[in-house]
Protein backbone atom coordinates (compact mmCIF):
# COMPACT_ATOMS: atom_id res chain seq x y z
CA UNK A 1 0.00 0.00 0.00
CA UNK A 2 1.07 3.61 -0.51
CA UNK A 3 -0.45 4.36 2.88
CA UNK A 4 -1.77 7.83 2.06
CA UNK A 5 -5.20 8.15 3.68
CA UNK A 6 -8.31 9.92 2.51
CA UNK A 7 -8.61 13.30 4.23
CA UNK A 8 -11.10 11.97 6.76
CA UNK A 9 -9.85 8.40 7.18
CA UNK A 10 -7.02 6.41 8.73
CA UNK A 11 -3.61 5.77 7.23
CA UNK A 12 -4.05 2.35 5.61
CA UNK A 13 -1.07 0.05 5.93
CA UNK A 14 -0.08 -3.51 5.10
CA UNK A 15 0.40 -5.87 8.02
CA UNK A 16 4.05 -6.02 9.13
CA UNK A 17 4.02 -9.80 9.61
CA UNK A 18 2.89 -12.93 7.78
CA UNK A 19 1.43 -15.99 9.47
CA UNK A 20 -0.68 -15.84 12.64
CA UNK A 21 -0.40 -13.06 15.20
CA UNK A 22 -2.52 -11.65 18.00
CA UNK A 23 -3.46 -7.98 18.26
CA UNK A 24 -2.76 -6.33 21.61
CA UNK A 25 -3.30 -2.77 22.83
CA UNK A 26 -5.59 -2.20 19.88
CA UNK A 27 -7.09 1.26 19.34
CA UNK A 28 -10.27 -0.63 18.44
CA UNK A 29 -10.59 -1.25 22.19
CA UNK A 30 -9.61 2.15 23.55
CA UNK A 31 -7.85 5.41 22.69
CA UNK A 32 -5.14 6.10 23.67
CA UNK A 33 -4.44 2.45 22.94
CA UNK A 34 -1.38 2.17 25.20
CA UNK A 35 -2.86 4.36 27.93
CA UNK A 36 -0.88 7.45 26.93
CA UNK A 37 -0.36 9.96 24.13
CA UNK A 38 3.38 10.02 24.89
CA UNK A 39 5.67 9.81 21.83
CA UNK A 40 2.71 9.65 19.44
CA UNK A 41 1.42 6.29 20.71
CA UNK A 42 -2.25 7.35 20.70
CA UNK A 43 -3.34 4.86 18.00
CA UNK A 44 -0.45 2.37 18.20
CA UNK A 45 -1.06 -1.37 17.98
CA UNK A 46 1.01 -4.44 18.89
CA UNK A 47 1.18 -7.77 17.05
CA UNK A 48 2.41 -10.93 18.82
CA UNK A 49 3.17 -13.95 16.59
CA UNK A 50 1.39 -17.09 17.81
CA UNK A 51 1.17 -20.79 16.99
CA UNK A 52 -1.87 -22.78 15.86
CA UNK A 53 -3.12 -22.84 19.47
CA UNK A 54 -2.81 -19.07 19.85
CA UNK A 55 0.27 -19.27 22.09
CA UNK A 56 3.25 -16.95 21.77
CA UNK A 57 5.38 -19.61 23.50
CA UNK A 58 4.82 -22.91 25.32
CA UNK A 59 3.72 -22.48 28.94
CA UNK A 60 6.48 -23.72 31.23
CA UNK A 61 7.30 -23.08 34.89
CA UNK A 62 9.37 -20.01 34.03
CA UNK A 63 6.34 -18.43 32.38
CA UNK A 64 4.56 -18.44 35.75
CA UNK A 65 7.45 -17.62 38.06
CA UNK A 66 10.35 -15.95 36.28
CA UNK A 67 11.69 -14.50 33.05
CA UNK A 68 12.06 -16.45 29.79
CA UNK A 69 14.62 -16.43 26.96
CA UNK A 70 13.21 -14.53 23.96
CA UNK A 71 14.40 -17.37 21.73
CA UNK A 72 11.65 -19.57 23.23
CA UNK A 73 8.96 -17.45 21.57
CA UNK A 74 7.31 -18.21 18.22
CA UNK A 75 7.88 -14.70 16.90
CA UNK A 76 11.52 -14.18 17.80
CA UNK A 77 13.40 -13.76 14.54
CA UNK A 78 10.27 -13.65 12.35
CA UNK A 79 10.62 -11.46 9.27
CA UNK A 80 9.17 -7.98 9.73
CA UNK A 81 7.88 -6.21 6.63
CA UNK A 82 7.53 -2.54 5.81
CA UNK A 83 3.87 -1.58 6.27
CA UNK A 84 4.05 0.88 3.38
CA UNK A 85 6.16 2.24 0.58
CA UNK A 86 8.19 5.28 1.50
CA UNK A 87 11.57 6.62 2.58
CA UNK A 88 13.45 5.38 5.64
CA UNK A 89 14.11 8.33 7.95
CA UNK A 90 15.22 6.39 11.06
CA UNK A 91 16.98 3.00 11.22
CA UNK A 92 18.10 2.35 14.80
CA UNK A 93 19.87 -0.86 15.83
CA UNK A 94 22.14 -1.99 18.66
CA UNK A 95 19.65 -2.33 21.54
CA UNK A 96 19.81 -5.73 23.23
CA UNK A 97 16.96 -8.25 23.29
CA UNK A 98 16.16 -8.77 26.95
CA UNK A 99 14.45 -11.61 28.76
CA UNK A 100 10.69 -11.97 28.19
CA UNK A 101 8.27 -11.53 31.08
CA UNK A 102 4.87 -13.22 31.36
CA UNK A 103 4.85 -13.88 35.11
CA UNK A 104 3.32 -11.36 37.51
CA UNK A 105 6.49 -11.02 39.66
CA UNK A 106 8.63 -10.34 36.59
CA UNK A 107 6.09 -7.91 35.14
CA UNK A 108 5.85 -5.91 38.37
CA UNK A 109 9.61 -5.49 38.53
CA UNK A 110 9.65 -4.44 34.88
CA UNK A 111 6.89 -1.85 35.33
CA UNK A 112 8.77 -0.32 38.23
CA UNK A 113 11.60 0.56 35.84
CA UNK A 114 9.33 2.25 33.29
CA UNK A 115 10.17 5.85 34.29
CA UNK A 116 13.87 5.10 33.79
CA UNK A 117 13.26 3.79 30.27
CA UNK A 118 11.18 6.83 29.34
CA UNK A 119 13.92 9.15 30.58
CA UNK A 120 16.51 7.24 28.54
CA UNK A 121 14.83 8.22 25.26
CA UNK A 122 13.40 6.59 22.12
CA UNK A 123 15.92 3.74 21.90
CA UNK A 124 15.01 2.52 25.38
CA UNK A 125 11.30 2.62 24.51
CA UNK A 126 11.15 1.56 20.84
CA UNK A 127 14.26 -0.60 20.97
CA UNK A 128 15.62 -1.35 17.52
CA UNK A 129 13.25 0.38 15.14
CA UNK A 130 12.60 1.70 11.65
CA UNK A 131 10.59 4.77 10.66
CA UNK A 132 9.26 5.14 7.12
CA UNK A 133 8.05 8.51 5.84
CA UNK A 134 5.09 8.15 3.50
CA UNK A 135 5.69 11.60 2.03
CA UNK A 136 8.23 14.38 2.33
CA UNK A 137 6.48 15.80 5.39
CA UNK A 138 4.99 12.58 6.67
CA UNK A 139 2.99 10.90 7.96
CA UNK A 140 5.58 8.62 9.58
CA UNK A 141 5.22 4.90 10.31
CA UNK A 142 7.21 3.50 13.24
CA UNK A 143 7.93 -0.25 13.43
CA UNK A 144 9.50 -1.07 16.79
CA UNK A 145 11.06 -3.80 19.01
CA UNK A 146 13.14 -5.39 16.27
CA UNK A 147 15.79 -8.02 16.95
CA UNK A 148 19.27 -6.72 17.60
CA UNK A 149 21.40 -6.83 14.46
CA UNK A 150 18.43 -7.45 12.17
CA UNK A 151 17.67 -3.96 10.84
CA UNK A 152 18.30 -4.31 7.12
CA UNK A 153 17.55 -0.85 5.76
CA UNK A 154 19.33 2.50 5.98
CA UNK A 155 18.29 6.12 6.32
CA UNK A 156 17.46 7.57 2.91
CA UNK A 157 16.58 4.19 1.39
CA UNK A 158 13.37 3.86 -0.59
CA UNK A 159 11.39 0.83 0.54
CA UNK A 160 8.43 -0.96 -0.99
CA UNK A 161 5.41 -2.17 0.92
CA UNK A 162 6.01 -5.68 2.33
CA UNK A 163 9.78 -5.38 1.87
CA UNK A 164 11.68 -7.06 4.74
CA UNK A 165 13.17 -4.44 7.05
CA UNK A 166 14.20 -6.50 10.08
CA UNK A 167 13.18 -9.30 12.41
CA UNK A 168 10.82 -9.49 15.36
CA UNK A 169 12.67 -9.07 18.63
CA UNK A 170 12.30 -8.12 22.27
CA UNK A 171 14.23 -4.86 22.43
CA UNK A 172 13.11 -1.67 24.13
CA UNK A 173 9.91 -1.46 26.16
CA UNK A 174 8.75 -5.00 25.39
CA UNK A 175 7.67 -7.83 27.66
CA UNK A 176 7.71 -10.50 24.94
CA UNK A 177 8.71 -10.61 21.26
CA UNK A 178 6.25 -8.59 19.20
CA UNK A 179 5.98 -5.81 16.64
CA UNK A 180 4.68 -2.36 17.54
CA UNK A 181 3.26 -0.13 14.78
CA UNK A 182 2.17 3.49 15.02
CA UNK A 183 1.66 6.46 12.71
CA UNK A 184 2.57 10.00 13.69
CA UNK A 185 2.66 13.49 12.22
CA UNK A 186 6.29 14.02 13.26
CA UNK A 187 9.45 12.26 14.42
CA UNK A 188 10.06 14.95 17.01
CA UNK A 189 8.85 12.39 19.54
CA UNK A 190 8.12 14.67 22.52
CA UNK A 191 5.82 16.74 20.28
CA UNK A 192 4.53 14.11 17.85
CA UNK A 193 0.85 13.32 17.62
CA UNK A 194 -0.61 9.94 16.79
CA UNK A 195 -2.67 9.41 13.62
CA UNK A 196 -5.37 6.71 13.23
CA UNK A 197 -4.31 3.64 11.29
CA UNK A 198 -5.87 0.57 9.70
CA UNK A 199 -4.70 -2.42 7.67
CA UNK A 200 -5.50 -3.34 4.09
CA UNK A 201 -7.75 -6.28 3.23
CA UNK A 202 -9.20 -7.58 -0.01
CA UNK A 203 -12.44 -5.81 0.90
CA UNK A 204 -10.89 -2.50 1.97
CA UNK A 205 -9.34 -2.09 5.39
CA UNK A 206 -9.75 -3.22 8.99
CA UNK A 207 -8.59 -2.56 12.52
CA UNK A 208 -8.21 -5.79 14.53
CA UNK A 209 -10.09 -6.07 17.81
CA UNK A 210 -8.26 -6.57 21.10
CA UNK A 211 -6.83 -10.13 21.30
CA UNK A 212 -8.07 -10.96 17.78
CA UNK A 213 -5.84 -13.40 15.92
CA UNK A 214 -5.00 -12.18 12.44
CA UNK A 215 -3.87 -14.64 9.77
CA UNK A 216 -1.93 -13.32 6.80
CA UNK A 217 -0.65 -15.75 4.14
CA UNK A 218 2.98 -15.37 3.11
CA UNK A 219 3.49 -13.31 -0.02
CA UNK A 220 4.50 -15.28 -3.12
Amino acid sequence: MDGVPPSDGPVVLDYPLAGSFRARNSPARRVPSHGTHLMGTTYAIDFIPVDARGRSAPWRWRAALSTEPPEDFIGFGASVLSPSAGTVVIAHDGEHDHEARRSQPALLAYLAAQPRRIAAGPGAIAGNHVVVALGEGGPFVLVAHLRKGSVGVAVGEQVAAAQPIGECGNSGNSTQPHVHVQVTDSIDWPRSRGIPLAFATAQGFELPAESEIVRVPPRP
